[in-house]
């Protein structure tokens, strides 16, 4: 290939030479801008094609606070600024006497303008006490579904709610395990496991697991499941409770690995709105 000597063409040349000649020659800096605009091209299409969810689980202890005071407009608050488009909440009452008769989810779901869901899993001072679910999406269905248990005088279960996010259906759901017994939470969660185990499309479990990332339960979900924190906060604790001295993480968001769903980015809030803080999470559902 012959080098161009006027200082104006001073410039890689690509070309493809045959037994008749060189073809054609281009200048590299097309070819850089091409690639410039296909790169880009394949970075931002996956994305564009990708539905970004907000998560959050949060054990709401009835709406008491470490003060001790009833006050689900603070609860309302934390969840505001947060700004997520799915919330699984444990410790929720509706018509119970100790919080002075209060339809929580009701009155959150006002508060928070977001569609609700809630799982009667305990008859409690006149009332029924569970674990609910706000949504900024419509709720197409509800599966409840209580545990046995072993032991534990508790009962225990989880609400499914089935949402149709951008053409997809994705299936959201909250629990609250045993907190008392290693072995009554494997339990429950083996149950829960053997009910979701034919849901289709995308899954995503959140809640007041009771257990540490050492325990059993928790090996049990990560089987199957992918934790959202470590990915993307490695070397950070991310504790959870207690609100007012943070000392060990129980509250998990799972996604299933064979969904493909990507955790963007994982927080906590710190508040003492309840003796547990929030777990929040951007997650990341690509279309089929």
């Amino acid at each position: 290939m012959r080098f161009l000597r006027n200082a104006s063409e001073h410039q890689l040349q690509l070309g493809i030479t045959s037994a008749h000649g060189p073809t054609k020659v281009r200048t590299l800096k097309p070819f850089l801008f091409r690639l410039a605009v296909l790169t880009t091209f394949l970075v931002l299409v996956p994305h564009a094609l990708a539905k970004t969810l907000r998560v959050m689980t949060y054990n709401i202890h009835v709406g008491i606070g470490m003060d001790k005071k009833l006050d689900l407009q603070r609860i309302a608050d934390v969840i505001n600024k947060e700004k997520p488009d799915l919330v699984g909440l444990q410790e929720v009452d509706r018509g119970v006497q100790r919080t002075q008769r209060i339809d929580e989810i009701v009155e959150l779901s006002k508060l928070t303008r977001m569609e609700y869901a809630f799982a009667f899993n305990l008859p409690y001072q006149g009332g029924q006490y569970g674990v609910a679910i706000l949504s900024r999406f419509p709720i197409r269905a509800t599966e409840h579904r209580l545990y046995k248990n072993l032991r534990e005088a508790e009962r225990r279960g989880f609400i499914r709610a089935e949402l149709r996010i951008d053409g997809r259906v994705v299936h959201f759901v909250t629990t609250h395990l045993d907190y008392q017994h290693d072995d009554g939470r494997l339990f429950e969660a083996q149950q829960m496991l053997a009910f979701l185990s034919d849901v289709k499309g995308p899954l995503i479990v959140v809640g007041d697991f009771n257990d540490i990332p050492a325990g059993d339960t928790y090996k049990l979900m990560r089987a199957q499941f992918a934790d959202a924190w470590p990915g993307v906060r490695p070397g950070d604790d991310g504790f959870t409770y207690p609100a007012d001295k943070l000392a060990k993480r129980i509250d998990y968001i799972f996604t299933r690995q064979t969904d493909g769903i990507k955790t963007r980015r994982a927080w906590v809030v710190n508040t003492l709105a309840s003796d547990h803080i929030p777990v929040v999470a951007d997650l990341e559902l690509t279309k089929p």
